[in-house]
């Protein structure tokens, strides 16, 4: 049951990276040692669930070369020069809805393999997770009060009942987390580029946010409880405690976070925590937002965990509710920047990413969540605000035919900010506007320069793209 360490970025200081290292032990094993530079760091206890302690070794790296640091004697190196050339890898989707724990594993981290790869030959610095890290839609099977979730779920349920569901779920995500977090190719990545991530819905479950009412009954509170504290836990090395210095919201209402490394902001707002099926951010979520969007980077990588720039999807939402067999599918787009209950809240988006952009940032959005590659384009003052999409590195593409639909929406073209269009656009060197299948994705900067480029499963390498 052990995995570890996964190292999360915590700050680029002037001489030093901050990092923590989480890591799960069965309970009676000796913590985790970890030493960097010569010296010992202390693991500290964050939990114990269903038999596992999950431990985080805060530590400090070098800043500017190819650091070592020793994990239960096994030695790590990590790229620590920020100042100059960088290389960032993004990843979504890592996991399926259905079965994902019975895939075969060397089919189901290929991509991951892949990429772990391509970092052996040239190394990545940072990593960045743009939302679905895991799949935890099964996580409410084998309980009675959860078991037919959502659609067949208690209205009540006493408060004996719902401690024992507490206990279930947590084990459950411990079990889906470290499934992912011992894939071959994850593991290595994970102890040797530090990582950023944002959840979205999977990480709860299928739609969290716009499932409606039974979010709000006891037994959906105690999946979101459970799914938040897992969050904190595996993707952040925090607890409740942390929330205050780590996350942009004090209240921890909202978990929207800011890194800054040099030249380059990383800014990825919280598209889950107070969502639903009115709004995508809360009152805090905005606030903090809109507060962070000062003092920024030349550079800003917006991580939205649904696309920001997107077809005409409203037009599909709005014909689903014609018909009874679509109703299944409504979250799904309910979920998206583009659905026709949120689209004062996008335009207000899309505003103050242009504001960025009229006062001198480079601005370039990353997202996941549609298995799919895409990247598209909204027209600014005097730069485009590019979007690149990645999705996913493990769940596997959808029909074709899907790709051709979202491709034929797109043709339609989209402005909802007057004077300012959005365009979808092929990868580079491809000529169907959406691609189905797996991948992930590279951004690099060289000089002044930023590039990207996607990895597909089949087709292999894209051509560079200047952002």
């Amino acid at each position: 049951m052990s995995f570890g360490p996964v190292l999360i970025l915590r700050e680029v200081a002037p001489r030093v990276v901050r990092l923590a290292a989480v890591y799960a032990r069965p309970e009676g094993e000796a913590a985790p040692r970890l030493v960097a530079e010569g010296r010992d760091y202390e693991a500290e206890l964050l939990a114990t669930i269903d038999g596992q302690r999950i431990w985080r070794v805060s530590f400090e790296l070098p800043r500017g070369i190819e650091a070592v640091y020793q994990s239960d004697g096994q030695a790590h190196v990590v790229d620590t020069a920020y100042d100059g050339d960088m290389r960032i890898g993004f990843v979504s989707c890592n996991g399926e809805e259905n079965g994902d724990i019975d895939r075969d594993r060397d089919e189901r981290n290929a991509m991951w393999k892949r990429l772990a790869d391509r970092h052996g030959e040239t190394r990545l610095q940072l990593l960045l997770h743009g939302g679905d890290q895991v799949y935890a839609d099964e996580v409410t099977h084998g309980h009675p009060l959860s078991e037919g979730w959502p659609d067949d779920s208690p209205e009540t349920a006493s408060d004996t009942d719902l401690a024992g569901l507490r206990v279930h779920l947590r084990a459950r995500f411990l079990e889906r987390y470290r499934i992912s977090y011992t894939a071959p190719g994850f593991a290595r990545l994970a102890a040797e580029v530090p990582s950023l991530m944002m959840w979205d819905d999977h990480d709860i479950c299928d739609g969290w946010g716009s499932l409606g009412a039974v979010e709000e009954t006891g037994v959906g509170r105690t999946l979101i409880a459970a799914a938040r504290e897992a969050f904190l836990l595996y993707q952040h090395a925090a607890t409740e405690a942390d929330v205050p210095d780590l996350f942009l919201d004090p209240t921890g209402r909202s978990l929207s976070f800011r890194r800054d490394l040099p030249g380059v902001s990383v800014l990825a707002p919280d598209l889950r925590g107070e969502r639903t099926r009115s709004r995508i951010m809360g009152d805090a979520g905005w606030a903090a937002f809109e507060a962070a969007c000062d003092g920024l980077e030349p550079r800003v990588l917006l991580v939205s965990s649904v696309p920001l720039l997107g077809p005409r999807l409203s037009l599909i939402e709005r014909a689903m509710r014609l018909t009874r067999r679509m109703e299944t599918y409504e979250d799904d787009l309910r979920d998206q920047w583009q659905s026709y209950a949120h689209r004062e809240e996008w335009c207000r988006m899309l505003r103050k990413v242009l504001e960025l952009e009229a006062a001198g940032h480079r601005v370039t959005a990353i997202s996941g969540e549609i298995h799919l590659a895409v990247r598209a384009e909204l027209k600014g003052h005097s730069a485009p605000v590019h979007q690149l999409v990645s999705s996913g590195i493990s769940h596997r593409a959808p029909p074709k035919a899907w790709a051709w639909v979202l491709g034929t929406l797109a043709r339609l073209g989209e402005a909802p900010i007057p004077e300012h269009p959005i365009r979808i656009r092929p990868l580079p060197g491809r000529g169907g506007v959406y691609a189905a299948q797996r991948n992930f994705l590279t951004l690099e900067r060289g000089g002044d320069e930023w590039r990207a480029r996607w990895t597909l499963e089949e087709a292999g390498d894209t051509p560079w793209l200047t952002i």
